[in-house]
């Protein structure tokens, strides 16, 4: 599966951005799909995942009530609505996938198949 990640830029603190990740490639292979971040100086965080009927949605608690992941299947994309940014916030941001039906702790943990490139998002306060 490739996954192209868009929408990242600067916002001011407060704002909101939509992230998009369009998958391409296997459909078994996108079952599950989410967002991490990597802020600088930092490791690499879970931020959401969502199971391919979008049943099951995950949120790292640091994010809960302020962002929301969606898919649509019909075009293998999947989005997060970012929503009150903070500086905090401020990370490249990378989609993952694998071929799980809903997304498990190995995936949240940074296991997933499938990889893309990031996209910044840059929080000024």
């Amino acid at each position: 599966v490739q996954l192209q990640a868009s929408g990242g830029g600067l916002v001011q603190a407060g704002g909101s951005l939509r992230l998009s990740c369009a998958a391409s490639g296997s459909v078994a292979d996108m079952n599950t799909m989410g967002w991490f971040r990597q802020a600088p100086g930092k490791e690499r965080e879970f931020v959401s995942s969502i199971s391919g009927n979008s049943g099951f949605r995950y949120y790292a608690d640091s994010v809960k009530g302020r962002f929301t992941i969606s898919r649509d299947n019909a075009k293998n994309t999947v989005y997060l609505q970012m929503n009150s940014l903070g500086p905090e916030d401020t990370a490249i941001y990378y989609c993952a996938a694998d071929r799980n039906l809903i997304p498990t702790a190995t995936f949240r943990a940074g296991q997933g198949d499938s990889w893309g490139q990031g996209t910044q998002v840059t929080v000024s306060s």
